[in-house]
């Protein structure tokens, strides 16, 4: 039996689906107020559970002999810090102390590359990189960053442990519109006006999930992987989807000084338009960011390979236009 901690999120429906397909027989475990939408009909066990309460999360994995935790809060408009925290630092704790107390064997964490400190431009990012929650940007980054650091001190206690660390995730199967989903279907809904000079490295979801399930099989305890893909402009994406849907890509470039002094009332104007917000402070940090990123260690390791960024682009596009998002 195979856990999966956030089972209805964009990795965790996906991983989910892999795991069945594969032949996994497996528990999703998710809070109560979560729509079980992403993973109706997959043929899997469904266990409401909150990771901020450890007795709820101890009984949920009872019996789960590999557990993967993909629970987390996202955010790159501030606010919500006290939950982000308790949610990924404090809930990443219960998981682990729920796997120790049920005999787990093998605690698989969804990190993120993010939680490593960022190495100056023309160096590359890799798993020896530091750990410091004080010298990575953003809440996020640094809840995810304490979370890694008491993972990779489980082993210590006699769990093991595998934390992967996956960069920007795009792909089909986003249920809930992650922030790349919200800039697909901005630009299809014709919401996108201007664009923002900036590049990140994005991985397709669904080698994120092969990733993962390859981790759990053959990882060594105690690493970390990146599980990365290519780097890919914000121009850039908007010309294939330009060339897929035959729709204008916007014309207007906000120079990065502009954008980045004003940021800090976009999520006043997402607000009003009730939009998942795309351009804030952190996003347009991130774009400008060390971008560089290797994966030498998953290939070499587990297997791990990534496929053409277009493909993950065009894939995502047919996927919201099969759910009638668009």
């Amino acid at each position: 039996m195979v856990g999966v901690i956030g089972a209805t999120g964009h990795l965790g429906n996906v991983l989910t689906r892999e795991l069945i397909e594969q032949g996994f027989k497996v528990r999703a475990i998710i809070p109560e107020w979560e729509d079980v939408e992403p993973i109706e009909g997959v043929g899997v066990d469904v266990i409401r559970a909150d990771v901020t309460d450890l007795t709820s999360i101890t009984e949920a994995i009872q019996g789960v002999e590999y557990v993967f935790h993909c629970a987390g809060i996202i955010s790159i408009s501030g606010g919500n810090k006290k939950l982000m925290y308790r949610v990924n630092v404090e809930g990443t704790k219960n998981v682990i102390e729920a796997c120790i107390k049920n005999k787990v064997k093998r605690l698989i964490y969804t990190s993120s590359v993010h939680a490593l400190t960022e190495p100056p431009k023309g160096d590359i990012t890799e798993e020896t990189c530091k750990i410091d929650p004080n010298k990575v940007y953003g809440d996020y980054a640094k809840t995810k960053a304490l979370a890694t650091i008491n993972v990779l001190e489980a082993p210590k206690r006699d769990l093991d442990t595998v934390v992967l660390c996956p960069s920007g995730i795009i792909g089909p199967f986003d249920y809930k519109i992650s922030e790349m989903g919200q800039l697909i279907l901005d630009f299809i809904n014709r919401r996108l006006k201007v664009y923002i000079d900036g590049a990140y490295n994005f991985a397709d979801v669904r080698d994120v999930a092969f990733g993962h399930i390859e981790a759990m099989k053959r990882g060594r305890c105690g690493e970390i992987y990146i599980l990365g893909g290519e780097i890919i402009s914000v121009y850039e994406i908007l010309e294939i989807l330009e060339n897929i849907t035959g729709i204008k890509k916007p014309r207007i470039k906000i120079p990065y000084w502009l954008a980045y002094i004003t940021s800090p009332f976009t999520p006043i104007y997402y607000n009003i338009v009730k939009t998942k917000p795309l351009f804030t402070t952190y996003s347009i940090i991130v774009l400008r960011s060390n971008a560089h990123i290797s994966s030498e260690k998953a290939i070499k390791e587990l297997g791990y390979s990534f496929r053409p960024i277009k493909e993950s682009i065009e894939d995502a596009y047919l996927w919201f236009r099969s759910q009638r998002r668009v």
